[in-house]
């Protein structure tokens, strides 16, 4: 088992909520054309990296979303300036847009997507972080390069779970990256992503687990009715409060979702 990409139990047919179906499926195709020219948008403007102004990102990530019928609920608010470490739990590939309404932030990911055909080569363009998790000796060069970029001010979002979890279980944070943050001496960011229905219970349906494939994950969340994602952004970490990543990496997992009654911000209906 490779250090960067623990395994988790979560699998489309034991754990997923089926897609909808009849009304909800006519709907879903809509809303999926949608999402796809709003994700393709962002594929060919990743180039432009930084240049791209924060609150076309923010606008952007709120679309995307609202395409997809997902109404968008955030607690909180993250630092707009300066070096932040933003972790996340990881469901879905709507994570990603989500914590780019909270802050516009250089993403990590695996070294896997450099070769994906037209993805691989944009992504790289734009300054994506890559993960060869294979490679334990690339670790401590890749942890420098994350410090690097967190001395220069930039926020680097990251989901150190490893793996995505289809929102009822969840992994547990690796440290490693924590080590950049402890190193730059900024803030941590911790986000506890959370995806229920109307009717407010837990919903499976952005799952994006196992041997699924993208349009099946999306084909879900477009068909799916009353879908909410709650994004709550909690008090930041400051630098130099915690002895050791192992530490950091404890307190910075959000295990617990907002508490009910807590006041929200729609980005997104």
């Amino acid at each position: 088992m490779s250090v960067w990409l623990p395994s988790a139990p979560c699998t489309p047919g034991a754990c997923v909520e089926p897609a909808g179906r009849g009304a909800a499926a006519l709907l879903g195709a809509v809303r999926l054309t949608v999402v796809l020219a709003l994700l393709l948008g962002g594929i060919l403007l990743l180039p432009l990296g930084r240049r791209v102004p924060a609150p076309w990102v923010r606008r952007w990530a709120r679309t995307i979303a609202w395409a997809a019928g997902v109404r968008v609920r955030v607690t909180g608010s993250a630092a707009s300036t300066g070096g932040l470490l933003l972790v996340a739990n990881h469901i879905s590939w709507l994570d990603i847009p989500l914590l780019a309404a909270v802050r516009p932030a250089r993403m990590i990911a695996k070294a896997e997507i450099r070769q994906w055909p037209v993805a691989g080569p944009l992504t790289a363009g734009a300054g994506v972080v890559f993960i060869d998790r294979d490679r334990l000796r690339a670790l401590p060069g890749t942890v420098a390069h994350i410090a690097d970029l967190l001395r220069s001010g930039a926020a680097v979002g990251v989901f150190p779970e490893g793996s995505t979890w289809c929102g009822r279980a969840q992994g547990t944070f690796r440290r490693a990256v924590f080590q950049a943050a402890l190193d730059a001496r900024v803030p941590v960011q911790p986000v506890r992503i959370h995806y229920r229905l109307a009717d407010g219970n837990a919903s499976t349906a952005p799952a994006f687990v196992g041997k699924d494939s993208l349009l099946a994950s999306l084909w879900r969340v477009t068909t799916a009715r009353g879908l909410v994602a709650e994004v709550d952004v909690r008090e930041p970490i400051p630098p130099g409060t915690l002895p050791d990543r192992r530490a950091l990496a404890h307190a910075a997992q959000p295990t617990t979702p907002p508490a009910a009654g807590r006041t929200h911000a729609v980005l997104a209906s």
